[in-house]
């Protein structure tokens, strides 16, 4: 496989340790994100690392610039061999007081982020019969979470999205992937936590959800350690439709697969203390 890959927010957390990785191993790195200072500090680091790079400040939703930035790539580097679409944002909140304006952007970056710079470079792997897409999914892409239906939708129809692509673009030699990680240690989910106002229905069993949740993220898989699972699945000769990065979501796809629905929604209601 062609060693250069396309990173979409890649500035810090997972995206970046992947990148420095890679760049260890002797890749190309081009990618983009909206964080202008955390882009010039991995271009530094990668540079001191031998690697060649582009990098560019870009918004996932600015669909003429990741042409413009297709273009880029393929003219510095000849050939594009993997993209991993890594940029999402997380929406915590119940869904009867969920402003449907902020899920609409929330959908807009997650999914239509991701298809759109798969879409962008499947021409050029389509040409060259060989490539390799892989998606940031997550396990609610596979198992919902309560509080956070919208974000659980954006990573169903990712899930959907790659499954579907996998149908169309195996027969040009060109390979999917999901990574499903339930929990990475960043201030991800820290920055969505928001508990609904005084007199919601909602605000006590999603104020005990917020509190699980912060407790399981103080033992999370480290980003470091995520990010090698996802290294490892770059560099696999073929690698799995599905992957996970921890135990938890191993284990929970496990139970998923094993258990009567009831019993498995028993669990994760116990798992995250929210039951009634």
């Amino acid at each position: 496989m062609e060693k250069t890959i396309v990173i979409t927010g890649l500035a810090q957390g997972m995206g970046r340790h992947v990148a420095l990785m890679l760049a260890s191993a002797g890749y190309r790195i081009a990618g983009f994100d909206m964080d202008r200072e955390g882009l010039a500090t991995l271009e530094k680091e990668l540079h001191a690392a031998g690697a060649g790079c582009y990098l560019t400040e870009l918004d996932i939703t600015d669909r003429p610039g990741i042409l413009h930035f297709r273009d880029e790539v393929l003219e510095r580097f000849g050939q594009v061999g993997t993209v991993l679409s890594n940029v999402g944002i997380g929406f915590f909140g119940p869904f009867e007081e969920v402003a449907l304006e902020r899920a609409l952007k929330c959908l807009e970056i997650n999914v239509i982020g991701a298809a759109a710079i798969f879409q962008a470079f499947l021409p050029h792997m389509r040409a060259n019969g060989r490539g390799r897409l892989i998606a940031m999914s997550s396990l609610v892409g596979v198992i919902p979470f309560p509080f956070e239906s919208i974000y659980t939708a954006s990573k169903f129809a990712i899930e959907g999205l790659v499954e579907s692509i996998k149908y169309e673009v195996e027969p040009f030699g060109i390979q999917v992937a999901l990574v499903e990680p339930a929990q990475v240690s960043t201030q991800f989910a820290a920055k969505i936590h928001q508990l609904p106002p005084e007199g919601s229905a909602y605000r006590e069993r999603a104020a005990r959800f917020i509190r699980r949740d912060n407790d399981l993220i103080k033992t999370a898989t480290t980003p470091e350690e995520a990010a090698r699972r996802i290294v490892a699945i770059v560099r696999s000769t073929r690698p799995k439709l599905h992957n996970q990065v921890d135990f938890m979501s191993s284990f929970f796809l496990f139970l998923n697969w094993l258990l009567p629905k009831w019993a498995r929604d028993k669990i994760l209601l116990n798992h995250m203390n929210i039951q009634v």
